[in-house]
């Protein structure tokens, strides 16, 4: 190896991923889940192959292999990457210290807009579970884990005085699949319904549940 192909590799190497971007590797992988989100817009999850979503491709059959063992696997991936975005999301009202209508409706804001861009994971994997025990943990892992989420930012608000004395848990299981059920219904495959009155929805059912008493202050 000569010294500039040697001095090229340390310079590579000394550059953090995140600034030489994503890998072959990487690239790869994201092109097939690319391509499934392509294929589940139109077409429910019982349809797809293998071999129907690399050809949509521009990467071999067999590479699929690499990065999961089955179909299940990928969507249950791309499960785990939508949870990620709702979590990143969802921070105003999780996390916020300031007007809690304000940060709620935010937080629902930005469910919805990673909603319409990957509902058809959120429909694919409900219908999916039902037949598919792996893919039926992970789905009701996500719904549970945004249930006690919203527990402990209704208990918060309680403990403040925000919100009214109700049980917690039956409230926030009751918003969150009436979410799920909202956007699957909406977004899950093309054509999609308009983003802005599913918005305005949620954003009503949520804050008028939880908080009836500041919103009355504020009209």
């Amino acid at each position: 190896m000569s010294g500039t192909q040697t001095t090229r590799q340390a310079l590579i190497h000394s550059i953090p991923r995140a600034e030489r971007g994503p890998s072959k590797s990487e690239r790869t992988r994201d092109k097939i889940l690319a391509s499934a989100l392509d294929f589940l817009w139109t077409h429910p999850f019982r349809e797809l192959t293998v071999g129907e979503l690399m050809s949509a491709t521009d990467v071999s059959r067999s590479a699929f292999y690499q990065y999961f063992r089955d179909l299940h696997e990928m969507m249950e991936t791309l499960l785990v990457g939508l949870e990620t975005r709702i979590l990143d999301v969802a921070q105003p009202w999780f996390l916020g210290g300031g007007d809690p209508v304000e940060e709620l409706k935010e937080s629902l804001r930005g469910l919805v807009e990673v909603c319409y861009q990957h509902g058809p994971v959120l429909r694919a994997v409900s219908e999916a579970a039902a037949e598919e025990k792996q893919l039926e943990k992970a789905w009701n892992g996500i719904l549970g884990r945004f249930d006690d989420a919203v527990v402990t930012r209704i208990e918060h608000h309680q403990a403040a005085g925000l919100i009214r004395e109700l049980e917690a848990r039956p409230i926030a299981v009751a918003l969150n699949r009436m979410n799920a059920y909202v956007l699957i219904h909406a977004f899950g495959r093309r054509p999609r319904q308009s983003r802005d009155p599913v918005i305005a929805a949620v954003q009503e059912i949520w804050c008028s549940t939880l908080f009836p008493e500041l919103l009355e202050r504020e009209r």
